[in-house]
């Protein structure tokens, strides 16, 4: 271990960009740590405590990253793009020994900077390259540990080589076609497809069956059909005029959640994009799933006025699931199902 690295305790998040107040409002009222004033404090929170940092058990603000000291939570904020699981502090005097440290430490580093942005990008140049542009779909996560490390000040970072995600500083965007989708609600779809095929394996395949519900206009419908698959499509109103003229495509007018689909599967994948309340979701999620018409399914969690976390941990209980927050999603997460 490099000696100039002392290790720290507790865990520090990344806000997904612009989400910092979400974060905050998750820390506060799943984990019920007081971070309510931490972010409108008449002074700059980050440097009058600097001083004083890491001893204080209070938790501190740079920018987006939030780190708690005191964190004993295994499970991680859904609305951190990644998680520093095990902090430290580097202290450095050079350019070139910053990024020679990390280097010692690991290989692959990215950078989130609140402030000294020219230092820290001179201290990425010295690192191995890491490429930042939007991905292509459909797009394989490498599994390669990630780190991730920030300027607190002129001559220290804070950083981790165990982070949550291998990707740089946990978001992942992708090539926008501006042309041919009929929303940009494609771009979820894709991050949602991107993030199960990483984690699973397992993505729609040429010739599948796929149900889509709450379509309309047709972003997913749309995602699904450049891979290939027989999409049934549902929504109270129809979709884009070329996706309705697709013979791949057959579209139901109709309430997503009343739709007898036992008489329509089975089916390879199920999608819901419905805007409905969690608990209606849920209990319609539990129906299909003891259905057996399919064993595939990706749901958009709809997060309307307060959250009921004890909602969002059922859907996250269900076995071969996970819940995530995407890049791309707004006020809501995602579920995901693979057997």
């Amino acid at each position: 271990m490099d000696l100039s690295l002392k290790p720290i305790s507790g865990r520090a998040f990344l806000a997904y960009p612009e989400m910092l107040d979400f974060l905050l409002l998750e820390i506060r009222e799943r984990f019920f740590i007081d971070v309510k004033n931490i972010k409108n404090s008449d002074s700059d929170y980050s440097e009058k405590e600097i001083s004083i940092f890491p001893d204080s058990s209070e938790p501190l603000l740079f920018g987006n990253l939030l780190y708690i000291p005191q964190w004993k939570e295994k499970k991680n904020p859904y609305w951190a793009a990644t998680v520093l699981e095990a902090p430290a502090l580097l202290d450095f005097s050079s350019i070139k020994q910053a990024a020679l440290s990390l280097r010692n430490i690991q290989r692959n580093w990215t950078s989130y900077q609140y402030k000294l942005f020219r230092r820290a990008a001179l201290i990425v140049e010295s690192l191995p390259y890491i490429n930042p542009k939007p991905r292509s779909f459909p797009y394989l996560i490498p599994e390669s540990p990630m780190g991730l490390f920030t300027l607190v000040k002129k001559e220290l970072i804070l950083c981790s080589a165990k982070t949550s995600s291998p990707l740089a500083a946990g978001c992942l965007t992708f090539v926008e076609d501006k042309i041919e989708p009929p929303s940009r609600a494609y771009l979820k779809f894709q991050e949602a497809l991107t993030r199960l095929y990483s984690a699973k394996g397992s993505i729609p395949q040429k010739n599948e069956r796929c149900l889509d519900l709450g379509a309309c206009p047709g972003g997913w419908t749309w995602v699904l059909r450049q891979l290939g698959c027989e999409v049934l499509a549902v929504d109270r109103t129809a979709l884009d005029e070329k996706l309705m003229k697709d013979p791949k495509v057959r579209f139901i007018k109709h309430d997503a959640f009343t739709l007898p689909l036992e008489e329509l599967g089975p089916f390879d994948w199920i999608f819901s994009d419905v805007i409905c309340y969690p608990e209606r979701l849920l209990e319609w999620v539990k129906k299909i799933l003891a259905s057996g018409i399919t064993k595939k399914m990706i749901c958009t969690i709809k997060l309307q006025g307060d959250i009921d976390w004890q909602i969002i941990d059922d859907f996250a209980e269900i076995p071969h699931s996970f819940v995530q927050h995407l890049c791309y999603n707004k006020h809501e997460l995602t579920w995901f199902y693979c057997e």
